[in-house]
């Protein structure tokens, strides 16, 4: 699909929230992208607009989150923590109480609403809220910088519309607060590419894990080992994903673009460039169907605004023009202190140690996912 119409969601009014200087999480980096992409034109033409978040109101919220929690969350933005606000997570190192965080959060998850509206009401092709894909918060509980959980809340709006809905999840931690909320649905397919959990946060999305009930089969895990690169990154994404994608058909495809893949990011241990985005954002155009894109993790901050500077540059059509411009202009707009050679990542170069010890372990993983999921789709293992 060449998108004709797509919308990026931000506004100065998410700017004013931070989470605390201290925190790894970073709400600045959906600004430094829209900074990015402002500079080099890439938010105004035909068929592209921005798009102001409104903050989702209390009765959506309650679609997912409980009662209870919400009140704990909003007493929490004012500053209030008591015990049961630390029974739910609050108070940790990943999940800090401040001065906001319900309004952020709130608008946040907004941003992704959206983008679910506006796909439904045939005004866009895609939509990318950056400040969005809080994939790891539950019900009754906050975890992993995730406070509420958008991605999930927009996949109910997706289906309560009658869509089914593809949920395709890059980011280097696996997607458990929305692999629980449709573990035992098969109206929303959650199929995530992550570290390991043997390695990494949140222990939990390795192959085994495929559903239950109705969902047995729609919940597709592919762990990575430590140090995965592009190439074998993507011989696991075109030997799952693609098939997959296509089997079930979805209505739309909502995908989690997390930045914490790439080599260098300070809370992972993979080690793919910008590039992979690309591609896998290019494969999923092929498949013709909408897209609602959100952000994620990502804790290299300038990497992490370039890398969704390119990826918002292939969903709306104009990487080609933007490679054109990036190589003419050398990248030094985009002020950027690690690399100055426009939007694309350097290629890296890979050993033979690096490559014995990766490409097995993810040729194992292929199979066994396809052993356990692709017979329940009608595909050959």
């Amino acid at each position: 699909m060449n998108p004709t119409k797509a919308a990026f969601i931000h506004s100065i009014e998410i700017e004013k929230y931070h989470y605390p200087s201290d925190c790894p999480f970073s709400s600045e980096r959906a600004g430094k992208t829209r900074g990015i992409l402002a500079s080099m034109g890439l938010l105004s033409g035909e068929g592209r607009r921005e798009v102001a978040p409104e903050p989702a109101d209390r009765r959506t919220l309650e679609t997912f989150h409980t009662p209870a929690y919400l009140d704990v969350l909003q007493k929490a933005s004012k500053g209030d923590l008591d015990v049961e606000g630390l029974h739910m997570g609050l108070g940790t190192p990943e999940c800090p109480v401040y001065i906001g965080l319900y309004e952020y959060a709130a608008m946040a998850c907004g941003g992704s609403l959206i983008g679910a509206k506006m796909i439904l009401s045939g005004e866009v092709d895609v939509a990318f809220n950056p400040s969005g894909g809080y994939h790891h918060a539950h019900p009754a509980e906050a975890s992993g910088f995730c406070y509420i959980n958008d991605v999930v809340l927009a996949c109910l709006h997706l289906t309560d519309a009658g869509k089914r809905v593809l949920f395709l999840d890059v980011d280097v931690h696996h997607c458990d607060g929305v692999q629980e909320a449709f573990y035992n649905r098969s109206d929303v397919m959650t199929l995530s590419f992550h570290q390991s959990g043997k390695t990494l946060f949140p222990g939990t999305g390795f192959e085994g894990e495929i559903g239950a009930g109705e969902g047995k089969g729609f919940s597709v895990n592919v762990p990575l080992p430590v140090d995965t690169y592009d190439e074998a990154f993507l011989v696991a994404f075109r030997a799952v994903a693609l098939p997959l994608i296509g089997a079930y058909d979805p209505d739309v495809i909502v995908l989690e673009l997390g930045m914490d893949c790439l080599s260098g990011d300070p809370l992972a241990h993979l080690k793919l460039t910008n590039n992979a985005y690309a591609d896998v954002v290019r494969s999923v155009l092929d498949f013709g169907k909408p897209i609602l894109a959100v952000g994620g993790g990502g804790y290299n901050i300038e990497n992490t605004a370039r890398g969704w500077a390119l990826a918002w540059s292939v969903l709306s059509g104009q990487d080609q023009a933007a490679d054109d411009m990036s190589i003419g202009m050398g990248g030094v707009m985009l002020e950027s202190t690690d690399w100055h050679g426009g939007l694309r990542d350097r290629m890296l170069v890979t050993d033979a140690r690096q490559r014995g010890a990766v490409a097995p372990e993810i040729n194992a993983t292929i199979e066994k996912v396809k052993s356990n999921v692709f017979p329940l789709h009608g595909l050959s293992k």
